[in-house]
């Protein structure tokens, strides 16, 4: 079904803070929820809420969040029992800030859980004329190859580069499927694509919910575990646990840096067009579609979506939303 995008965002927030989550928080998860929505990544979208619920009903509410400088140039988080997506913001900016100052800013949080996607940050930092990486492990859910027990979460990354005329921005998790995606088809009824989970046992399966209980697998075989071990000493520099057994026990990593330490900031920016420029316009293969850039079909798809004030929300996701609306049932 058809919500407007305000209609969207007031939806997510009547949940969660009837749930128990500030309304100032509230606001900062719709936002981000919508625009992935927007983005064509349903799974990231409001289906979240739902996790976003089950959480807070098993944990107690989040204290105030501190964030202690360490040098000119870095800062330390303690995300305090809150939600990553608040913490997250309250990251990158603060990244942001020790770059302009000092032409670098690395930031790690500690002590928080569900940040949503990692692109939404970053694009942040390139919007302001920055270059961004963005790490942050999550709960183990993955198994290294070869392996079938869960050391690894889904361990995402991403990149943002200041580019005319939208930011390039490449992020990608380093399994072969996301926590929420999971989530989701299990919510719909739909099954998982071969070579994605194996159940508890460790045979393969398609099924959502033995895959839940058993485990993921890595992104390209041992490309994406190397990868996946990086996100995870990158988190344990930030503050988080070895191995997430909870999702509170993620570190999230965010490096922003000024261009302009290297060369001029504005030639950068005109070169990374052109190379995208260049990409775009390099020969497809035989009979294939035209070649794209990572990152600008959710660009495409987030212009129209604000263009339509519209986004699609699947009609169980929705009524599911719409009682919970109210509050925990009695």
């Amino acid at each position: 079904m058809q919500l407007s995008l305000d209609q969207a965002r007031q939806l997510a927030v009547d949940v969660l803070t009837s749930h128990g989550m500030p309304k100032d928080h509230a606001g900062i998860v719709a936002d981000h929820l919508v625009d992935a929505a927007g983005a064509g990544h349903a799974f990231a979208g409001l289906p979240r809420v739902m996790a976003l619920v089950n959480h807070m009903a098993d944990h107690p509410p989040g204290r105030p969040i501190t964030v202690t400088d360490k040098s000119a140039s870095s800062a330390v988080i303690d995300g305090a029992g809150n939600n990553g997506y608040v913490t997250s913001l309250i990251g990158i900016d603060k990244a942001i800030d020790l770059a302009r100052k000092t032409g670098v800013g690395v930031v790690g949080i500690r002590d928080t859980w569900f940040s949503g996607r990692l692109a939404y940050y970053v694009e942040r930092a390139a919007r302001a004329g920055f270059m961004a990486l963005h790490t942050a492990s999550t709960q183990a859910r993955v198994a290294p190859s070869g392996g079938i027990d869960r050391v690894f979460g889904t361990n995402p990354v991403a990149f943002a580069f200041p580019c005319d005329p939208e930011p390039l921005v490449i992020d990608f998790g380093t399994a072969q499927t996301t926590w929420g995606n999971v989530l989701l088809r299990q919510k719909l009824g739909e099954a998982l694509e071969p070579g994605m989970a194996v159940d508890a046992t460790g045979n393969p399966t398609l099924d959502p919910g033995a895959a839940l209980t058993g485990a993921f697998m890595p992104w390209g075989g041992h490309r994406g575990y190397g990868l996946a071990l990086v996100v995870q000493v990158l988190a344990i520099m930030a503050g988080g646990k070895m191995v997430a057994e909870e999702v509170t026990d993620s570190g999230f990593f965010f490096l922003v840096i000024d261009p302009a330490l290297l060369g001029a900031a504005d030639d950068f920016r005109a070169q990374v067009g052109a190379l995208v420029a260049h990409i775009e316009a390099s020969r497809p293969m035989p009979g294939g579609a035209a070649v794209r850039v990572p990152g600008r079909g959710s660009l495409a798809k987030r212009a129209k979506a604000q263009a339509r004030g519209m986004i699609e929300v699947d009609q169980a996701v929705y009524d599911t939303l719409m009682a919970l609306r109210h509050g925990p049932k009695a």
